[in-house]
Parts: C-alpha cells; structure tokens; sequence
C-alpha cells in the first residue's frame, strides 16, 4: 500500500507535469532503468550516511506502468530517477521510499528528468544512455528529444555517437562502477575507433587488474607514442608497464639527485645534440628552404654561441675564489636577442 503525503495534485516546478507525492513499499518500484545508471558505491554509502541520520529528503521520481489505467489501479510504479537512493534504502533495511510521481507517459518523464539535468548533474554516459532509450525505447526522433528536453539537436547526436563508439564490454564495466565515465570517454573510445582488438584487449585485462583513473591516463598517453609491438605488450598487460614506468620514474629520481644540476645540463645539452642532428637529416628533403626556417636557424645560431661562450668562461673561472664574478659576467656579457637570458634564449 502507498500513502498520499500530499493529498492535492501539483505542478511540477519547470516541466508543467502534474504530480503527487507518496510514501511507497519499495517491492512497488518497477527498476526498468537500472541498466542506464551508473553504480557507484562510495556515493551510495553517503547517501545511505545521510538517510539514516536525516531520513529520505529528495524523494525518487517514478510514473504509473500503466498511465491509462490511472495512479489509484496502478499496481507498480516505474522508478524514472532515484536509483541509487533505493540502493541506500535497501541497503539501511529499509522497507518504503518517498516518490513523487509524475501523471504522464514514460517518454515525457525521460525528458524531464533530462530537462532538469541541472539540478541534478548525469554521468555523461547516463545522458547518452536516456537518449538512447527515447530514441529507440521510445520512439522519438532526434530533434523532438533535443527540443523536448531544452538541448540542441547536435547534444543528442554527439551522446549518441559516443555510445556507438564503445564497447558494450566498456558500458557494462562502468555501469558496474569497474571503469570511470572519464576512462571510457577518453581512452576506451578512441581506442575503440582506432584498433576495436586493442580496446577489448585493454578492457580485459582491467577487469582483472583495474587501473586508477591517473595511471589510465598515463598508460594511454604512453600507448599513442609508442610503437606497434610496444603497444600490443601494452594492451596485453597494462598493469606490468605502469610498474614498469613507475621503477624508470624512480631510476630517473635517484639518477638525477645523484647527479645534481651538472647532470641536469648534460642531459639537457645531449638532447639538443640530438635534435640538430635530426633537424640536419631532414634537411635535403625541404630545399628551398622557408624563410622561417631560415629566421629560427639564426636565432639557435647566435644563441648556441653565447651559451658556449658562457661555458668556456664559466669552465675557465672558480666562482668559489670570486664569488662576485656571477655578477659581474652577468652585466658584462653580450644580451641575446628579445632581452632574453641566455638559458632563456636555448630553450
């Protein structure tokens, strides 16, 4: 049984749906949706926090299973939004839910809750997946989705188009709460596009050793430089190449507290050893030279040369016997251009 907590109908504010309010037996709800909501175990535990030292304060939305038949003969209620305060009711024991419930079909219920997405901020994939439900569930066309719900028409196609890029592995695995919305986005579905082998190599291998969000992003900006026999190790065990990258981070600590800002330098130098030579490879292929190229050549020229000049005399002198002579070379040696400090001007 339900009991009326208001007993006149009302207007739901900024969607213009008539509504009533109910205290519900929780077996009542209708979970038709449970599929597009993205679980997430921490909120839900602060949500159960919250209930059982405040009681239930936003009540779930729900709409007759049969609107024709009226809210009195209805014998179930559809949940359309409150789906993690069930859970945290279920999980305190809890036998009844407060709901408001909307007299109107199922695809007008959809579009208001989209239309008060402000209000209550959805998980990218959540959106995309109500749509999805509109469109195909419900029947509706793009545009009357767009329209109905205060979007544009290019919001729709855009959550639509992401969904058509992910794996239905990838969706499972963040409705589960297993993966982030962000590593979906981010990393699964352009990885999908690019290699679809790659993708469901990576997502099997997190379901058995998941990754944080940090170390995904970090794995991926890896996986787009390397090449095509690294990034097969890669996808095989990702797990393995973060331990991997973390013992090089570590390596390079040590390394560069052992050798001090000299080593720094010398690393720095070496770099730039490399890229002249790189750059003077490239050369025969891009005659006639722009005058751009030409412009920078000039620059690094007379750059390269004051800092070489600061080197011999940097080499030839021991700042410990003159300490004013970091001074003194500072004023007295030649500016390079755009007033600019030397180390300024290399970089």
């Amino acid at each position: 049984m339900s009991t009326t907590l208001e007993t006149e109908a009302r207007r739901s504010r900024g969607i213009g749906i008539e509504v009533r309010r109910l205290q519900l037996d929780l077996h009542r709800l209708e979970l038709r949706f449970a599929s597009v909501r993205v679980v997430d175990p921490r909120i839900i535990e602060r949500m159960a926090r919250s209930i059982e030292q405040g009681g239930q304060i936003v009540p779930c939305i729900a709409v007759p299973a049969c609107p024709a038949k009226g809210l009195e003969a209805a014998e179930s209620l559809v949940l359309v939004d409150g789906y993690r305060r069930v859970a945290a009711l279920r999980r305190l024991g809890r036998d009844t839910v407060v709901v408001e419930c909307w007299l109107c079909d199922l695809a007008e219920a959809l579009l208001g809750v989209l239309a008060r997405g402000q209000n209550r901020r959805f998980a990218v994939l959540e959106e995309a997946l109500l749509l999805r439900q509109l469109t195909q569930g419900q029947g509706l066309s793009q545009h009357e989705v767009a329209r109905r719900c205060g979007r544009d028409h290019s919001w729709v196609t855009r959550r639509l188009q992401l969904l058509s890029a992910l794996p239905d592995a990838a969706l499972a695995a963040v409705r589960n709460g297993q993966l982030s919305s962000w590593a979906a986005i981010r990393v699964i579905a352009p990885l999908a596009r690019a290699t679809s082998a790659h993708a469901d190599q990576l997502l099997s291998a997190l379901s058995s050793a998941p990754l944080s969000t940090r170390q995904l992003r970090q794995w991926f900006e890896h996986y787009q430089e390397a090449s095509h026999a690294v990034r097969q190790r890669m996808v095989n065990d990702p797990k393995l190449f973060i331990r991997a990258a973390q013992e090089s981070a570590e390596q390079r600590a040590s390394r560069d507290l052992r050798d001090g800002p000299e080593g720094a330098c010398v690393d720095d130098l070496q770099r730039i050893n490399v890229l002249i030579r790189n750059v003077s490879r490239r050369l025969p292929k891009l005659c006639p030279l722009s005058e751009d190229l030409l412009t920078v050549a000039t620059l690094v020229h007379t750059n390269f040369e004051i800092l070489y000049g600061d080197i011999k005399r940097y080499a030839s002198q021991d700042p410990q016997r003159d300490p004013r002579y970091c001074e003194n070379s500072q004023s007295s040696r030649p500016q390079p251009e755009q007033d600019q400090s030397s180390a300024q001007a290399v970089a």
